[in-house]
């Protein structure tokens, strides 16, 4: 059972999916609860919002692993965030009613290695895409992402040139690795820096537009 703390923001009328979001380090519930309403301007989705389970002295917000080196989390505080995060998901999707074949894991930086983890682990279930925004698929001591049993799974992946936290390279390679694959990337790139950039918005609107369609009539 999952303890997270976490927020939602509901569809109107029937969800024609989930879209889980995970926020970056030092943050928490609350900070992509505001990015629901503009990825899903209509509203068809089922958003939330979970809380990293981490804090750590002389920081602030909640983390979801310990970063002794970027691109490298640590792999104990790790593990912990990925169980808690996979109870979780299994506790939103029995509640829900909604598949994870219908759920898109998004995030922002720590977030979208979250997003990474869980939508590309091979015990688990293969969402329908993964919604990375400036953050990179982990290096971890026994875990590898597995590609070839979610071929249905799509990508969307954006990053700025001028990121000084998590470079550009590591989009590049995520992009790399995901359609070596065989997973659809899409990808962009922008001078932004660590940050969500307003420019990639629309096409991630469309994106999950896509990634989560209507329900057949």
């Amino acid at each position: 059972m999952s303890d997270l703390v976490f927020r939602e923001r509901t569809a109107d009328g029937d969800a024609a999916g989930l879209l889980v979001l995970h926020h970056g380090r030092g943050a928490d519930e609350h900070d992509l609860l505001s990015l629901a309403d503009v990825l899903d301007p209509e509203r068809r989705l089922h958003v939330v919002t979970p809380r990293a389970p981490l804090q750590l002295p002389g920081w602030p917000g909640n983390h979801w692993y310990v970063v002794p080196r970027v691109g490298y989390p640590d792999p104990d505080t790790w593990r912990a965030a990925f169980a808690a995060l996979a109870a979780f998901h299994d506790e939103l999707w029995e509640r829900t009613g909604i598949a994870p074949s219908d759920t898109v894991f998004g995030g922002f930086s720590m977030g979208s290695v979250m997003s990474y983890s869980l939508g590309l682990a091979a015990d688990r279930p293969a969402p329908a895409g993964i919604l990375a925004f400036s953050g990179f698929v982990p290096v971890v001591e026994g875990w590898e992402p597995s590609l070839a049993d979610r071929q249905a799974l799509r990508a969307f992946v954006a990053h700025g040139r001028q990121d000084p936290i998590m470079e550009v390279g590591f989009a590049r390679r995520a992009k790399d690795l995901l359609e070596a694959g065989g997973i659809d990337v899409e990808y962009h790139e922008s001078d932004a820096a660590h940050h969500i950039d307003p420019a990639h918005v629309p096409a991630a609107v469309a994106w999950l537009r896509a990634a989560i369609p209507a329900p057949a009539a």
